[in-house]
């Protein structure tokens, strides 16, 4: 039997990161990401730990606000606003989840979209729907960057989105469109979704529920590109039954090390796409 190509996120994002560090090495002046936290939320906090890290090691200025979950809605995009006006603020992330108290959708409509290095603005979703991309979403993107890395043919293919969020499943498909594919995205209200499966080329598994893409609903060569992580008994797995739908798959990414790396380093791509900009502009 033939043993599928293993989607390895970790080296992909390797292969980003020596270029950007080349891109940096360029830049005149050194970029700076603003990170902000609201609360102590633990998995919040390892998430913007590991993105300054990545910072640091390209060169690159990143630093965090943190603030009290008290703190309130107006005050938090006043001090966006601040940074907004900060000429030497390449890049605003908030993270997320905010807590319950704030419109989330309000707060990242706040974010200047030229900083917008999340690619969540409305302006920069807008860009990505019109096929003019300015910052993507880093998830999906960092999905394309693993296909292309692979050589693996998306124009002409079938592919199916499982998941319809803001942050992964609606930009994905956007993405897939953008390079040609035939799209389909399911979701919670899709009638038989297992038929819609069998008849993908290409899956991307984005619905955040522990192996629900079992190997009955994959056809045999199907490239599966699994998002999800979820806790199960002190572990992480994704959304695919891994261990059987890889003895169906052509390709397959792992639940850890496939997607994951891929987010940070398409943000990092995206904050020294910033600063070119920026650089170019003075």
């Amino acid at each position: 039997m033939t043993q599928p190509l293993i989607l390895d996120g970790k080296a992909v994002a390797e292969s980003v990161y020596k270029k950007l560090l080349l891109d940096v090495s360029l830049l005149s002046f050194v970029p700076r990401i603003v990170f902000i936290r609201v609360g102590e939320d633990p998995a919040s906090q390892s998430y913007v730990r590991s993105k300054e890290k990545r910072c640091l090691e390209l060169g690159l200025r990143g630093e965090t606000l943190v603030f009290p979950e008290t703190l309130g809605e107006d005050e938090l995009m006043g001090k966006i606003l601040n940074l907004n006006r900060d000429k030497d603020v390449i890049g605003i992330l908030v993270q997320l989840p905010l807590p319950k108290h704030m419109d989330k959708a309000k707060v990242l409509c706040s974010i200047d979209p030229r900083k917008d290095v999340d690619g969540l603005h409305p302006e920069n979703a807008g860009l990505l729907l019109q096929g003019k991309p300015r910052f993507v979403p880093c998830t999906p993107a960092g999905i394309l960057e693993m296909l292309n890395f692979y050589q693996i043919p998306v124009e002409g293919k079938r592919a199916v989105v499982i998941g319809r969020s803001e942050i992964v499943g609606r930009p994905m498909a956007q993405l897939l469109l953008n390079v040609n594919a035939t799209v389909t995205v399911c979701h919670s209200k899709t009638v038989d979704l297992p038929e819609e499966l069998k008849r993908a080329e290409i899956i991307i598994a984005a619905l955040g529920k522990p192996g629900f893409v079992k190997e009955e609903m994959v056809s045999p060569g199907a490239t599966v590109v699994d998002v999800g992580i979820n806790r199960v008994d002190g572990k992480i797995v994704g959304d695919v039954d891994f261990e059987k739908v890889k003895l169906k798959a052509h390709a397959i990414s792992p639940v850890p090390g496939g997607v994951g790396p891929m987010t940070i380093a398409m943000l990092m791509k995206n904050l020294v796409m910033a600063a070119t900009a920026q650089s170019q502009k003075s």
